[in-house]
């Protein structure tokens, strides 16, 4: 089983890509460990003799969809200040994006390198996923916000905190060969 040569895009309408935090600090108790859609992205995979993947993303597209392990249910208002101190005080308004510089679909693994600019920083990131046999594919890659200059957030006087590694998964269907 391969993926099927050509190119592909992605998208909300095909796939997701959900991004999850969690809670740490002395009041972690009053938070939430947080599951947050992205609801305005498109990637493209190109699979060929040079393949490739590039991911563009809206920060101010998010939806909060789940507030886990929290003391009570998220309030819309909870929902709507979260995303407010996103795009104020984490990831600003700009643009994310993601530019392979290596993509290798072998067989049920798709290994993909390249870079991540968030919050107007750029980095390195890898991600392996694995496609099943009917091109289910999923990817979970570990983000640490520091690394971006990205100050993880901090509530309660300090006392309740994000914690500065988040995951960013990455789920879709593709073509199989």
């Amino acid at each position: 089983m391969a993926i099927a040569a050509g190119r592909h895009t992605l998208g909300p309408n095909n796939a997701s890509l959900v991004v999850r935090t969690f809670r740490e600090g002395v009041a972690s108790k009053v938070g939430h460990d947080l599951v947050i859609e992205v609801t305005e992205w498109e990637a493209t995979l190109t699979v060929a003799g040079e393949s490739s993947l590039e991911l563009r993303a809206d920060p101010r597209a998010l939806r909060v969809r789940e507030g886990l392990h929290g003391l009570k249910p998220l309030s819309d208002k909870d929902r709507g200040d979260i995303l407010r101190n996103v795009e104020q005080k984490v990831l600003g308004s700009e643009e994310i994006l993601f530019r392979s510089r290596h993509v290798a679909a072998d067989g049920d693994r798709l290994t993909i390198q390249g870079d991540l600019t968030l919050a107007g920083a750029t980095r390195p990131v890898a991600a392996e996923a694995a496609v099943d046999a009917d091109g289910s594919a999923a990817a979970t890659i570990v983000l640490t916000q520091t690394e971006w200059g990205i100050k993880p957030y901090r509530g309660l006087m300090g006392a309740l905190k994000v914690r500065d590694d988040v995951e960013i998964e990455l789920a879709a269907r593709l073509p199989i060969a």
